[in-house]
């Protein structure tokens, strides 16, 4: 009988299973998958040989599940279902599932013919009965693990992308409301300066909206149309230009240093105006009353280093590894959603660059974004 064939060469057949799993491409199995896994399900399909040729055949059911893929309780499906959840932690995909059990199909197969053991045709139909449910089984929670996880990974990203979206809007429109204010205050025109940072900061909130409804634009010929380069001077000023308000309104001021006219960059630019801006929002905000932020850029090498210097006092251990991480605040003031440095370092990846921050205790922090150096066209 099949089962008393199962049952005395339950090692080799264990083995046999381990050395497929060994050799394929791509898998990988931990000692308790080895255990519990395909021999658990080899003890389980004894059972239920064992039951079918007692005097209530149908309770092997309770063991194996039904034949017509109804949906059951069995002790196959439940072990099935952890194997096929335990291989998707280990990162690999449903195709393992299925030939795992396809493995102990092949060692049955191939042992019985080398030992010459006859089967009766019922005792096969219990078998593929049997992998039949525990792949499905297997399958089945599989991908409803997979598609648990996808679902997660897909909230976060899209409340993540709003968060970011949000922020960048509260910063161009609290850069317009300064403006507008600060020209109803004085009875400005606003065809002068104040005028000119209000019209850019309005431009840069249609142009962000823009771009959340379409983030990739792409040419008639289906091929990204790079950026060109632009004045890292001009670039600089106007964003200067916006930040002068912001700093006053935080009791400090802004002292930007002359950049060399001969220097460019190239990239998504309103993305990295928007990354330096938030480096100044953080510097305004954790400087000290009355103290100065500069701002300066210049060349090294083939690399642009736009530096953000603030007298926060230095940062606190362990700050500079942590500061980066997505809505983290480090201070007490708890303004604003703790986004700014991390939408700043991802823009500036995103650019080819790098942004890090150096400490200098008791004084202050620098941080300094770095960008492939660009010549102004001619």
């Amino acid at each position: 009988m099949m089962h008393d064939f199962l049952s005395n060469n339950r090692d080799e057949l264990a083995a046999r299973c381990r050395v497929k799993v060994g050799t394929r491409a791509g898998r990988s199995a931990t000692e308790k998958q080895l255990q519990d896994g395909i021999p658990l399900f080899l003890e389980q399909l004894i059972q239920t040989l064992k039951v079918e040729k007692s005097r209530h055949p149908m309770d092997s059911r309770l063991i194996s599940g039904p034949s017509n893929g109804a949906l059951a309780l069995s002790a196959v499906g439940a072990s099935a279902a952890q194997h096929g959840k335990d291989l998707l932690a280990l990162g690999l995909s449903v195709d393992q599932v299925v030939h795992d059990y396809g493995d102990l199909c092949q060692a049955i197969t191939d042992l019985a013919v080398e030992r010459d053991a006859p089967f009766e045709v019922d005792e096969f139909r219990t078998l593929n009965r049997c992998l039949d449910n525990a792949i499905s089984d297997a399958v089945t929670e599989y991908s409803y693990q997979r598609d648990a996880i996808n679902a997660e990974a897909n909230e976060l990203e899209s409340n993540r992308r709003l968060g970011f979206l949000a922020h960048e809007l509260r910063n161009l429109l609290g850069t317009a409301s300064l403006a507008f204010a600060a020209a109803k205050a004085g009875q400005l025109s606003l065809s002068g300066a104040t005028g000119s940072i209000l019209e850019r900061s309005l431009q840069g909130l249609e142009r962000l909206i823009a771009s959340s409804l379409d983030e990739v634009r792409i040419a008639p010929d289906g091929v990204a149309t790079p950026p060109p380069a632009f004045s890292l001077a001009d670039f600089i000023g106007e964003i200067h230009d916006a930040a002068s308000m912001s700093a006053r309104q935080h009791g400090c001021s802004l002292r930007t240093l002359a950049v060399d006219a001969d220097l460019a960059l190239d990239g998504p630019r309103d993305l990295l105006i928007a990354a330096v801006a938030n480096l100044l929002q953080n510097a305004f905000k954790f400087t000290q009353p009355g103290t100065e932020v500069r701002m300066s850029a210049h060349a090294s090498g083939d690399h642009i280093l736009i530096d953000v210097q603030d007298h926060c006092g230095g940062l606190r251990p362990g700050a500079a590894e942590r500061m980066f991480l997505p809505f983290t605040q480090m201070g007490k003031n708890r303004d604003g959603l703790g986004l700014g440095l991390t939408i700043a370092k991802q823009t500036v990846r995103a650019a080819g660059g790098a942004l890090t921050v150096k400490n200098h205790p008791g004084d202050g922090c620098v941080f300094t974004i770095s960008l492939p150096r660009k010549a102004m066209p001619g």
